[in-house]
């Protein structure tokens, strides 16, 4: 996957985290605030790991001209 495919699917875990961490909070669920928190993390990894990979991307283009 590409950098910015890792940044956008990164960032639709982090939405779907906060949804469920919403979710919980209003419900009393404690396993879903758990688990929106948990794919929150996911998502930030996820862009971090597609802001690398553009990074690395940049750099190999660079050195190739």
């Amino acid at each position: 996957m590409s950098g910015t495919g890792d940044k956008l699917k990164g960032g639709l875990n982090q939405v779907q985290g906060n949804v469920k961490q919403e979710y919980g909070k209003q419900t009393g669920d404690a396993e879903a605030v758990a688990d929106g928190e948990h794919d929150e993390a996911k998502g930030k990894a996820q862009g971090v790991v597609g802001t690398v990979k553009n990074a690395v991307d940049d750099i190999k283009n660079k050195v190739s001209q």
